[in-house]
C-alpha cells in the first residue's frame, strides 16, 4: 500500500473520537505552540512528524486499513492513532524535541570530535536526531500498547465484542512493532553504553506502567497509605526515565564528559516530575467542582492532601463521600481536597522540579537551544 493512502486512512481517523494524550495539556494552545515553534526552529526538525517514517511504513499501514474496523467503536487505539497524525493543541513529539535541544545546547565535543566522524546538522549529529526519532518509537509504542481495552469491563455501548477484541491485537502488534524498531535503530547506532541506557528505560516503564495497573482499581484502596516518596519514585519510572536516560544517552553520543551526562539526566528527570505533577493539578485548578475533570485518588495532591491531614483524617472523608458502602461522591472530596493544603503543597512541589531543571540547564553555555529548555521548563510550572 502507497504511503499516500495510508496517510488518506489516518487522516480520516482524525474526524473520529477525541484525543486526551499531550505531554502539556494545561498550556494555552497559542502560548505553548509558540514554545514548540521556536525550539523547532532553533534544532531545524519539525518533530510534529518524527515517528511518522515509521509509521507510514508498508507494515503499519497494513495496521491502519484494518484501523477502520474500529471506527464507531469506543476503543481508545482510535483516538491513539488521530493524536499520531494531527494534535491542533499540542505537539505530541516533545521528547524527540527534548532530546534534540540537549544535543545542541551541549554543542560538540571539541576533545572528541575528530573520531566521531560525522556531519552536523544544526548543531546536532545524524545519531543524536536518531536517538530522538527512537525515544519517540519507544514512547509511542508504549501509548499503543496502553491502548488495550479490559474486555472484562466491557459494555454494549463500547461497540461489538469481535471489534474490540479485534482492536486489543493490533495494539498489540502494532506496540510490539515500533518496539521492535526502536531496538533495531538502538543497536545501529554501534554503542553499547546508549543501547544499556535506553533498554533501561524500557525496563523502568514496564516497571512503572505495572504499578500503575495495579492500583487502578480506585474504589477498592481508597484509603491506601502512599506517601509522596513513593509518588515520586513510581512517576520517574512511568513518566521520567525516557525522556532522562535519552538526555544523558544523547550526550554519551557526542562523547561529553560525565558531568555534562549528568546535568542532562537531572534537567529530563526533573522537568518529567514537573509535568506529572502540573498533570495532576489540573483537575484542582477549576474554580468548582462542577467545573472540575475527573481525578485519580493517587494523584500528587490526593496524596500530598492525605500527608497532610493524617490517615485518619483521610479516611473520615473518605467514608462521608462514601455513607454506607456506596459510590464515592467524588465532588464531595475534590471539594475537601481543594479546601486542603494539598494542592498548594503540589504547586510547590511543581516549582521545586522545575526550578531543579531550570538550574540543570543553566550549566550548560548560553545559547538559544539552553534558552528554549529553560523556555520548556517554565511552562511547565505555569499555572
Amino acid at each position: 500500500m502507497s504511503v499516500q493512502l495510508s496517510n488518506k486512512i489516518c487522516l480520516r481517523l482524525l474526524n473520529n473520537g477525541c484525543r486526551s494524550l499531550s505531554l502539556f495539556s494545561n498550556s494555552s494552545p497559542s502560548n505553548w505552540s509558540k514554545v514548540v515553534s521556536d525550539a523547532e526552529k532553533i534544532v531545524g526538525y519539525p518533530t510534529s512528524f518524527m515517528s511518522l517514517r515509521c509509521l507510514l511504513s508498508d507494515e503499519l499501514s497494513n495496521v491502519a486499513m484494518q484501523a477502520r474496523k474500529l471506527v464507531g467503536t469506543k476503543h481508545p487505539l482510535l483516538n491513539t492513532a488521530r493524536g499520531f497524525v494531527y494534535d491542533s493543541r499540542n505537539n505530541l513529539q516533545m521528547r524527540g524535541l527534548v532530546v534534540l535541544l540537549m544535543s545542541k545546547a551541549a554543542g560538540p565535543n571539541t576533545a572528541a570530535e575528530a573520531c566521531l566522524q560525522q556531519d552536523m546538522v544544526s548543531g546536532i549529529y545524524p545519531s543524536q536526531r536518531n536517538l530522538a526519532e527512537i525515544t519517540e518509537l519507544i514512547h509511542t509504542a508504549f501509548l499503543v500498547h496502553r491502548g488495550i481495552v479490559n474486555l472484562k469491563e466491557w459494555t454494549n455501548s463500547d461497540g461489538p465484542l469481535k471489534d474490540m477484541q479485534f482492536g486489543n491485537k493490533m495494539a498489540v502488534l502494532s506496540g510490539d512493532f515500533l518496539l521492535a524498531n526502536a531496538c533495531t535503530g538502538l543497536a545501529q547506532l554501534n554503542n553499547t553504553k546508549v543501547v544499556e541506557l535506553l533498554s533501561s528505560a524500557i525496563g523502568d516503564l514496564v516497571q512503572g506502567i505495572y504499578y500503575e495497573n495495579s492500583i487502578q482499581g480506585e474504589e477498592n484502596n481508597m484509603t491506601d497509605d502512599i506517601k509522596i516518596a513513593s509518588w515520586e519514585e513510581q512517576a520517574f519510572l512511568s513518566h521520567g526515565a525516557l525522556l532522562a536516560k535519552s538526555c544523558r544517552a544523547t550526550l554519551e553520543l557526542a562523547k561529553h564528559d560525565a558531568e555534562a551526562q549528568a546535568l542532562a539526566f537531572q534537567y529530563g528527570k526533573h522537568m518529567s516530575l514537573g509535568h506529572k505533577l502540573n498533570s495532576d493539578l489540573q483537575p484542582f485548578l477549576k474554580d468548582s467542582s462542577s467545573d472540575a475533570v475527573p481525578f485519580s485518588l493517587n494523584s500528587a495532591p490526593v496524596i500530598l492532601h492525605q500527608e497532610t491531614i493524617g490517615r485518619e483524617g483521610w479516611i473520615h472523608q473518605i467514608d462521608q463521600a462514601r455513607p454506607k458502602g456506596r459510590q464515592a461522591d467524588y465532588a464531595k472530596l475534590w471539594r475537601a481536597i481543594k479546601a486542603g493544603k494539598g494542592v498548594s503543597s503540589a504547586i510547590d512541589l511543581c516549582c521545586y522540579h522545575g526550578n531543579k531543571a531550570l538550574e540543570a540547564i543553566k550549566r550548560f553555555p548560553p545559547s538559544e537551544a539552553r534558552s528554549a529548555l529553560e523556555n520548556i521548563a517554565f511552562a511547565v510550572t505555569k499555572f
